[in-house]
């Protein structure tokens, strides 16, 4: 009775795909389903594959905005909480990442013209703008700090001989 059940069972028809081996990053290899060559042209398989290119380029262009994005942010925070700043530490963590972000602008500047990428710039400047801020301030402190001892270190050493008279002929 089981073998009549199968017998008469439906059979679905599928499409004809070709499969393409893809070498991801890190050398793993991936299935790519293609359809069959009666769907797709072959302008429709370029701009697919321009189309793709372009978003991994977007993508690619937008985690490196977000990395040196996240560094400024970290900074700024260590900055307005009082915490201890290793300058050094992120002086070069941030020329890294910005010489990454200059890069692939330049290698990718039709991009520019994205909204995604064009918003992500803006709200970077904006983080860019805060943490100068914050930095200038922090080195007019240290100026001031750094004025203020070596007055003192000058006041400690001078035995009040010039500076008396100095004071006197002034009257």
């Amino acid at each position: 009775m089981q073998v009549e059940q199968c017998a008469t069972a439906p059979v679905m028809e599928q499409p004809v795909v070709d499969i393409e081996v893809e070498v991801a990053p890190g050398g793993v290899l991936l299935p790519a389903l293609l359809p069959s060559g009666s769907d797709v042209t072959p302008d429709d398989a370029e701009a697919a594959g321009a189309e793709a290119t372009r978003s991994e380029e977007i993508r690619g262009l937008l985690a490196a905005i977000r990395r040196l994005e996240t560094i400024v942010v970290e900074e700024t925070t260590a900055l307005t909480t009082g915490q201890k700043v290793d300058f050094d530490d992120f002086s070069a963590r941030k020329s890294r990442s910005m010489l990454e972000f200059v890069r692939l602008m330049r290698a990718r500047m039709h991009l520019g013209g994205e909204t995604e990428i064009t918003e992500e710039i803006r709200r970077l400047r904006e983080k860019l703008e805060r943490n100068r801020s914050l930095l200038e301030m922090h080195y007019d402190a240290v100026r001031e700090v750094a004025a203020i001892i070596v007055k003192a270190i000058k006041d400690a050493e001078s035995d009040g001989t010039y500076t008396g008279r100095a004071a006197r002929d002034t009257k």
